[in-house]
């Protein structure tokens, strides 16, 4: 604790260390530039050397603390630079160096102070105390004294403080904190529990099978403190390039003062010398790339980072939360013969309508954007594990699990089976203790996660893999949609660390999380990226870098930033130094004195700076904003898709009712779903194809981006003339001849999976460009 206090009153020295000698060097520098302008030369004399010697013992404290860490970066130059200025009394140029030295200074310590790995709010979540149950009653105790096979009571909504097994007969968590799934699971009795999860349904008891110490919450905490300390310090870029040009610009020195016998000649070449163009062009472009950063909702916590951004290229993202919406979502509505899908949807979401399950939010969502409206529904009770029961109508209603298999009607096994392809948790609907509907609920891909992965290769990442401590099923399927490099799954907060470091062996390694179970592979990653706008207070103190906005796409433009700033930084580095050593070879040929070759090497440092704010601009691959029109038919018609969900599903369950039956439910069913194509979806896809379309085309590089999407509308079109030809004839004929089926049903299927397919393109390609 001693260390760490005079670590930090150290870091806290340095920081008001450098502004200060800032401010006493440039009044140093005006004030005796007043003095000479109003003829006292001497004083002038005298205010220069004060502002040079000023500079010179933080700067050899620099260079000291540089050599002792194996280093000998550029401030040895500025050092020798100083010192020689000051023995030939050019006390001008010895001020302009102490200017430009505390100038870059103050540039790299903005550009790099970045906050350190602590994982404060770890610690603050963990409990303190657990309540044990003993002959006597339940009592609190501290967590401390807990040992294995105490039996303890966790209340809802508490953290399980020690790993046990439920001793209740149903339990019901929130384990995403550790394993970053968003449905919430249930424990029956004996089954394990890990500490750290969350009670998510009502009170039960623990059996605690470990101590506080040993517990799956407390190695989390020890390993991220262990990976944050075994953090690599980051090397300047500036004194990369130092390792060359100081030995030299000391052997250029040396070999002017030889050959003239001057050491006059010795100090103008250091004076030229001083790598002003390291110690302040690199850290310019830096701190421009990192305000072009912040303006996008990226918060880069230093120079440091983001030049290692700019390297990486090989990323390492969460399941969960990251190239997921972190939510589960209404995939799908099934239902009974005599149902249809928005009453299922309106009589699951008022029963769920007052219950925090996470399953019963996203149904009452999905009813709210779809304008279902929602039935009365009376003596509403929920029983955590099972679902919400209620009456509607004089019948007994619920909606979670569903009955023993062998009650399950013949229709909703396929709901079982499409549940278990598509990696989905199913609702099921009961009303008067017969199964009438189901609603499927998945947690889909990030809409905009397939472009930033695009746009991220583009930008230089070679390798993208996918670490989550989800299940195996849905996260292969999310792998293969979003065409990832390679995915682990079911990974402990231990695995995952050891994954990123095996990573780190290969290339520079980003890791990007939201869940406190992500904080230790943050911190042990080269750069650590939070999704901070709903991510964890852990996640986002343990990464480099973190995404205020909920938009994995920032990530890729974060990386663009990040190279095209370093680039630009090498670029002026280089370009300044190349001048800085044609001007030594002038002033070891005795043709630039001290003080002319200082006012030379600002006007190197002003031509090195105006380069490297051009990382301020927008790079020439970024696309152009969306005009405001543009924005405004964006949200429009992603709010359109969203209410027509329920078409889409009329589509499927058309085509259902037909390879059941042929009679006359099946044709309503079909006629049904004709009218809501002809009065809803055709009009939705014709007003995009003329309104949206022309406003995207200049960000998009012209019509021929959306030239598939139209080709799309075309198909929908073309399928939506074919079921009305075949109503038409099923009229003509007195219903639906056998003859009409297998075409028919062809026809629903194929028009289901072009809406779906087209929905999700136009959700990824588009939608996700607005704000």
């Amino acid at each position: 604790m001693k260390r760490f206090s005079a670590k930090r009153a150290a870091t806290v020295l340095a920081a008001r260390l450098e502004p200060a000698l800032l401010v006493v060097t440039a009044a140093a520098l005006t004030a005796g530039g007043s003095a000479w302008l109003a003829g006292a030369g001497g004083l002038a004399d005298l205010l220069w050397g004060l502002g040079a010697a000023s500079a010179l013992l933080p700067a050899a404290g620099w260079v000291v603390a540089a050599l002792r860490s194996g280093q000998a970066g550029v401030d040895l130059i500025a050092v020798l630079a100083l010192v020689g200025t000051l023995a030939v009394r050019e006390y001008l140029a010895g001020a302009l160096i102490a200017l430009m030295l505390a100038t870059g200074r103050t540039l790299e310590a903005a550009a790099q102070r970045r906050a350190s790995h602590d994982v404060r709010a770890l610690v603050e979540r963990t409990p303190r105390t657990a309540r044990r149950r003993t002959g006597a009653g339940v009592g609190t105790v501290p967590l401390a004294e807990v040992r294995a096979g105490d039996l303890l009571v966790v209340g809802p909504g508490e953290v399980v403080p020690v790993d046990g097994r439920v001793e209740s007969a149903l339990a019901v968590f929130d384990e995403s904190v550790l394993t970053g799934e968003p449905l919430q699971v249930e424990r029956a009795k004996d089954e394990a529990v890990r500490s750290g999860v969350i009670n998510a349904g009502g009170a039960f008891e623990l059996r605690a099978t470990a101590t506080e110490q040993d517990s799956t919450y407390a190695e989390i905490v020890r390993l991220a403190r262990q990976a944050s300390a075994e953090s690599a310090p980051v090397v300047r870029l500036a004194d990369r390039y130092a390792a060359w040009f100081l030995p030299l610009s000391l052997a250029v020195a040396g070999l002017a003062w030889l050959l003239s016998g001057s050491a006059v000649r010795a100090v103008a070449v250091l004076v030229v010398a001083t790598p002003c163009p390291l110690l302040l062009a690199a850290p310019v472009a830096i701190v421009s790339g990192l305000s072009r950063a912040s303006r996008l909702g990226v918060v880069v916590r230093g120079g440091g980072a983001l030049e290692n951004l700019g390297r990486a290229r090989t990323l390492l993202l969460d399941k969960t939360g990251t190239l997921t919406g972190g939510r589960p979502r209404v995939l799908d509505i099934a239902a009974a013969p005599a149902w249809k899908p928005a009453q299922v949807l309106g009589l699951a979401a008022a029963l769920d309508q007052y219950s925090p399950h996470v399953l019963a939010h996203a149904i009452v969502d999905a009813a709210r954007e779809r304008g279902v409206e929602l039935p009365v529904v009376s003596d509403v009770t929920e029983d955590p594990g099972r679902g919400a029961f209620g009456t509607v109508d004089g019948q007994r209603a619920s909606i979670g699990r569903t009955a023993a298999a062998d009650e399950v009607p013949s229709w909703a096994r396929a709901v079982d089976n499409r549940a278990l392809l598509d990696g989905a948790a199913v609702a099921w609907l009961t009303v008067g203790g017969q199964v009438v509907g189901a609603v499927l609920l998945r947690d889909p891909p990030r809409p905009d996660a397939p472009r930033t992965l695009r746009h991220l290769r583009t930008a230089g990442i070679e390798r993208i893999m996918m670490l989550t401590g989800d299940r195996a099923e849905p996260a292969q399927e999310v792998a293969a949609v979003l065409g990832l490099d390679g995915v682990r799954a079911e990974l402990s907060p231990a695995d995952k660390v050891a994954a990123v470091r095996e990573e780190r062996e290969r290339a520079v390694t980003v890791m990007v999380g939201d869940g406190v179970n992500d904080a230790p592979a943050l911190a042990a990653a080269d750069i650590g990226v939070a999704m901070g706008a709903r991510g964890s207070t852990a996640s986002s103190e343990a990464a480099d870098i973190v995404l205020t906005t909920d938009r994995v796409d920032r990530l890729a433009d974060a990386v663009a930033i990040a190279g095209r700033a370093r680039r630009i930084a090498v670029q002026s580095a280089l370009g300044g130094m190349l001048m800085s050593l044609a001007a030594m070879a002038a002033a070891a040929a005795g043709l630039l004195p001290p003080a002319a070759g200082a006012l030379l090497q600002e006007g190197i440092d002003v031509a090195v700076i105006l380069n490297a704010l051009r990382a301020l601009r927008v790079g020439q691959g970024a696309r152009p904003p969306l005009t405001p029109a543009a924005e405004v038919l964006i949200h429009r018609f992603a709010a359109e898709h969203n209410d027509l969900q329920d078409v889409v599903e009329a589509v499927r369950a058309a085509a259902d009712r037909l390879s059941d039956s042929s009679g006359a439910q099946a044709l309503a069913a079909v006629e049904e779903t004709h009218r809501l194509l002809t009065e809803r979806l055709l009009p939705h896809e014709r007003a995009e194809e003329h309104l949206l379309y022309p406003k995207l085309a200049p960000t998009l590089g012209g019509p021929e981006a959306t030239a598939t999407m139209s080709r799309a509308h075309t198909e929908i079109e073309r399928l939506s003339r074919r079921i009305a030809t075949h109503l038409h004839l099923a009229h003509a004929h007195g219903g639906l001849d056998p003859d009409q089926l297998d075409d028919l049903r062809s026809c629903l299927y194929g028009l289901h999976t072009v809406l779906r397919l087209h929905f999700s393109q136009e959700e990824e390609n588009y939608f996700s460009l607005a704000p």
